[in-house]
This record gives structure tokens, sequence and C-alpha cells, in this order.
């Protein structure tokens, strides 16, 4: 059986490396872990020494190193959530990752680590669950940054990230994993897939490398009529979530990546007609990840819109 080694925090260097960033000094980075109700803990990474600026949500199936690059480049202090179900995060029993139970659990996570934080930056599904952070606790949300997803997603905009996910569990060999991973994703280079695929997935007794993520993510809530993981919401003007998107009170930014089918124009109408202040900012060669296919300018884009503001 061949091993793969790793290192949580010593990967870092390929990041600088790939994306010609400075390491200087290196990085402060801790793991915690917060319980957010008995027996059930929602893990995080907690970057720099300071109060952090920013709290910042990964995707459906993704984890909190999603953002190490942008965290690189960005160098303040700030909080990378591990949502329920994902990266080091406990499961939950009943497999409901809506947005909305998303958020609550977010909620005590940034009360804990991030109460002042200046904005919460959410990629897809954590999108949504910022959103409705906003709506749920919205003194915890001073503005809200959404990449690339609105309440208007459905299948057949995801549906390129729906086939992903849902493919399969196990793999016999890492390179068949990483095989899959660069086939679905094309605008992503091999050794940042490659680094992905180290921090979300792990190799077992036998061999087989499997899916950190719980599954059941994927799957309809019967709880609620929200999709639970890159959701399949219905049309914009008739979701129930575009209503939330609607009372967000703080200021909005939306990011879409130019390359992603995921946000079209008639999303980003039916956005600006709930939000008129809402602002849009296109990153030019970006698919649907874009904090991993265009990091730094990302980046650049938190800095203008959030950190340089008062």
């Amino acid at each position: 059986m061949t091993s793969v080694p790793y290192d949580e925090f010593g990967l870092f260097h390929e990041n600088v490396a790939e994306f010609g960033l400075a390491l200087e000094p290196a990085p402060q980075v801790r793991r915690v872990g917060i319980p957010v109700e008995p027996g059930r803990t929602v893990s995080a990474l907690v970057w720099g020494a300071g109060e952090p600026q920013l709290v910042l949500v990964h995707g459906g199936a993704q984890n909190a190193h999603t953002w190490d690059t942008v965290a690189l480049d960005l160098g303040v202090p700030l909080v990378a959530v591990d949502l329920a179900g994902h990266g080091q995060s406990d499961w939950r029993d009943d497999g409901a990752y809506t947005p909305v139970n998303l958020a609550d659990d977010l909620a005590v996570v940034v009360r804990a680590l991030a109460p002042g934080a200046r904005a919460v930056v959410g990629m897809s599904l954590g999108g949504l669950t910022s959103m409705e952070l906003a709506v749920r606790h919205p003194e915890l949300v001073r503005r809200l940054v959404m990449v690339d997803i609105t309440p208007g997603v459905n299948q057949q905009k995801a549906k390129a990230v729906i086939d992903f996910v849902n493919g399969p569990q196990t793999f016999a060999s890492f390179d068949d994993l990483l095989v899959r991973t660069i086939e679905h994703n094309p605008t992503r280079s091999e050794s940042s897939l490659r680094r992905g695929i180290l921090h979300n997935a792990h190799q077992g007794a036998d061999g087989a490398w499997e899916w950190n993520y719980d599954r059941r993510s994927h799957v309809r809530s019967r709880e609620e009529d929200l999709v639970v993981a890159e959701p399949e919401v219905s049309e914009p003007a008739i979701s129930p979530l575009w209503d939330d998107f609607s009372s967000v009170s703080c200021p909005v930014v939306l990011v879409r990546g130019s390359l992603s089918p995921v946000v079209d124009d008639a999303d980003v109408v039916e956005a600006t007609t709930r939000q008129p202040t809402l602002h849009v900012e296109v990153i030019d060669g970006a698919g649907h990840s874009i904090q991993g296919d265009r990091p730094r300018e990302l980046a650049d884009l938190i800095r203008r819109e959030v950190l340089s503001r008062r």
C-alpha cells in the first residue's frame, strides 16, 4: 500500500510558490473546535493572533482549507470555518445540512471566535449559509460577500458541480482520485487540486481513498424544502430563499466567476431588484470556485470592498 504524507499546516509553501505570494513572517494558524450542541463540535482555522476581521465559509463538499491562498494573500487575522459534516467538523445525526441549520451552527462559532468581524464571506453553500446568518443573527454580519451564489441556483446551473460531488465515495488509489478531480475542475492547476484532496480526503486501512465530507449532505432534507449541499432550489422568482435575501439588512457584495454557469444575468437582475444597493463584481477566468481559480483577485476584491471601508 502506497501512502501519501499529509501535514495540515505544511503545504502553505506550495500556495506561496504557485501564486507568487510572500511568506514572511510564516503564518500563524491554529485549529479550534467550538461545541455547537451537546456532543457536536464545529471546527475552524484561526489565522493570525489579533481580533479576526473576516469569517470565511466554504462551499458544499469543501472545507476551510479552500481559503488558504486567499488567507495568505490577505495577511489579516481571520477565521475559516469547516461547516458541519465537512472537514474536521462533526457530522449531524440527521444529515440535514440546510443553510438554516448551518447558519445557526455558524452563529455559535462566530460569537466565540469573531464577534467583531467586518464581513462574512461565503462561497456557494457557504454563501447561502452566510446569507441565513445575516437574516437570523444580523448582529454578527456587518457586511456580506456572496461568492458565485444566489438563491436562483438550480440543478441545471449547478450540474457540473453536482456531477462531481455525487461521484464515487471511494477510490482505489490517490492517483485515481486525482484524475477524476482534474477532469471535473478544468480551471484549476494540478498542484492546487492535489492539495485540495489531501485536505478533503483520507486513506483507509485498506489503502483506498475516501472523501471526508458527509455524503448525506447531498440529498434533500425532509424537514425543510431546502437543498442541503450545492443547492438545487427553484427558479429565482419563487424560491423561498429569495425572500431571505431580501431581508438582509447589511451591505451585500455578489461576486461572479466569468466562466461559471451557477449565477446568471437573470439572477443578478433579481438580486439587484431585491437589494438595490447590491454591488456586483465579476472575476475574469474564474469558474464556480473563485477562491481556487483566482484567489489573488478575490483577495484584492475583499481588501477593496471590505477591509478598506470604514
